[in-house]
């Protein structure tokens, strides 16, 4: 190929698709169909298995997967791993942004750096140049938390999921195992 050709080349970007949904919704399982088999593939897990209950939720959610899928987990940086790591696959599926927000916010991270870290996040997932699949609970269907740091938390995964929304390519909403495209 000539070098004129090369240099009109666009750069290549990555596929954002964001997959929300409640608790237990089937979120997860969808966002594994959407990932598909095209490798190689990571899975980066935001939870942590602080208490037995969580545990649990990991091993289920680790026996859904086949063996191809490297598992990463990293609650916190997310970003960084996205900046430092994400170029090395053609598939990645990150579980999840509402886990990632808690973990920051137990940090004591204020709402302003965890949404400047948020855009953050879909910039760095945009340049690894993989197909990204991101999954994130809707917590607005919900009734109203009594407790103001309760409200305070939904209130910031909103923004957060608005934002990642605003940037993906895709969108999905999962309710009792039913997906559908919102954009």
């Amino acid at each position: 190929m000539s070098p004129r050709k090369l240099s009109k080349r666009r750069p290549t970007k990555g596929r954002i698709v964001l997959v929300l949904g409640g608790a237990a919704s089937g979120k997860s399982e969808a966002a594994l169909q959407l990932a598909g088999s095209r490798g190689p593939r990571a899975f980066v897990a935001s939870g942590q298995g602080l208490d037995d209950e969580m545990a649990g939720r990991i091993a289920r959610h680790q026996a859904t997967r086949s063996a191809d899928w490297e598992t990463v987990e990293e609650p916190l940086e997310v970003e960084t791993w996205f900046a430092k790591q994400g170029p090395r696959y053609r598939t990645i599926l990150f579980d999840c942004v509402t886990l990632w927000l808690s973990n920051l916010v137990g940090t004591g991270l204020n709402e302003s750096v965890i949404l400047a870290r948020a855009g953050t996040l879909v910039q760095r997932m945009r340049t690894a140049a993989a197909r990204v699949i991101i999954v994130s609970n809707e917590l607005g269907f919900g009734l109203v938390p009594a407790e103001p740091e309760t409200r305070a938390f939904r209130e910031l995964a909103g923004r957060v999921n608005q934002l990642i929304a605003a940037g993906a390519d895709e969108v999905h909403l999962v309710v009792s195992g039913l997906s559908l495209r919102l954009k």
